[in-house]
């Protein structure tokens, strides 16, 4: 079983390697799947690809034509394959839970680096500046939490959220029970929460879900926060919300423009990207660079079902976490395509 492994970085490899088995061979490339790229899948059984991997209908096609039979992604989002391409033709499996934990310790980390000014601290104290002025923040105790989005990840926030002190506003599509969060419609939570964070699946429906009309029913001073997918947020909205003092602060794990950017050094290049620039210029904004998931544990995890779904297609058992638009479970059964291009 020859698996063409795409945007590989080191710890992809390192993370996997225990778990090559029962006459599975990686080929690791550190490029990303694209149309361009897809020639280096010949030969290959199956691919694995992960979020700013480009699975659009063209790609799906050529991946056909190989003779490959199987996507595997080794994150929970499903955004950057066509999965109307690939219905009937190519069967698609994601890894729909790995450390949920780490994202939303992550999520609280940008939070707390945030409010507390822990950053712009770590700076001063570099050039022996042990000033204080500049550097008040405000409690969690006591503030409004508002999260988008409550699958494990989000349940698993509201955790801590709860362990600070905080009050919970919860919006879910399909509420889950025994969340500690009070669900409430959005533009409730918009308008009640001190902190809004998202973890939400990027579809139609929730693509740009934050954007000026949103953002200008939410507090004076809130503090956004998204670790799912950029493209949840309009940037330039985001951006205007800040400059106009309305957004306090914002969080981004993620970005709407990620896919070339994100994962690979340009230190010593010019970005084009203006929006990014000025976004990261801002004194009240923290960008890290898709690394909410970024493990031990989570890495393992992956790596683990990553392989499962692999050894379940070719030994002929069921696919339990096949994402499709006609499949037999009810959780990875999307009614419509998800949108392509936006990128655990």
């Amino acid at each position: 079983m020859k698996i063409a492994f795409f945007d590989t970085k080191e710890y992809d490899q390192q993370s996997f390697e225990p778990y090559v088995k029962n006459g599975i061979e990686f080929q690791f490339y550190d490029t990303k799947l694209c149309e361009a790229t897809a020639e280096l899948a010949r030969g290959a059984d199956a691919v694995c690809v992960f979020v700013n991997d480009d699975v659009n209908a063209a790609v799906i096609e050529k991946l056909c034509s190989f003779g490959i039979g199987l996507i595997v992604l080794r994150c929970a989002g499903y955004n950057n394959v066509d999965l109307a391409a690939a219905s009937g033709k190519i069967r698609v499996a994601r890894v729909p839970a790995y450390s949920p934990h780490a994202v939303a310790e992550h999520t609280m980390a940008l939070l707390l680096c945030s409010v507390r000014r822990i950053h712009k601290a770590y700076n001063r104290t570099k050039d022996f500046n042990f000033s204080l002025n500049g550097l008040t923040g405000f409690d969690l105790y006591g503030k409004t939490m508002g999260v988008i989005g409550t699958g494990k990840i989000g349940k698993a926030l509201i955790e801590i959220c709860r362990g600070f002190g905080m009050n919970v506003l919860a919006y879910d599509k399909y509420p889950s029970e025994a969340t500690g969060a009070r669900y409430t419609e959005l533009d409730e939570l918009f308008c009640e929460s001190d902190i809004i964070s998202l973890h939400c699946p990027l579809t139609p429906e929730t693509e740009h879900l934050i954007d000026r009309d949103s953002i200008e029913k939410m507090q004076k001073g809130v503090v956004l926060i998204n670790t799912s997918r950029g493209a949840l947020i309009n940037s330039e909205d985001l951006l205007e919300g800040i400059k106009e003092r309305k957004i306090g602060a914002a969080c981004l794990d993620v970005y709407e423009e990620e896919s070339d950017l994100f994962f690979e050094d340009f230190s010593g290049h010019i970005v084009n990207d203006d929006t990014l620039a000025r976004l990261i210029t801002m004194p009240n904004v923290i960008v890290t660079s898709h690394q909410a998931f970024l493990t031990e544990e989570a890495l393992s995890g992956i790596a683990e079902t990553t392989v499962s779904n692999i050894l379940d297609y070719f030994e002929g058992r069921e696919l339990e976490n096949e994402v499709c638009m006609r499949c037999g479970n009810a959780e990875n059964r999307i009614e419509e395509p998800a949108p392509i291009g936006a990128g655990v």
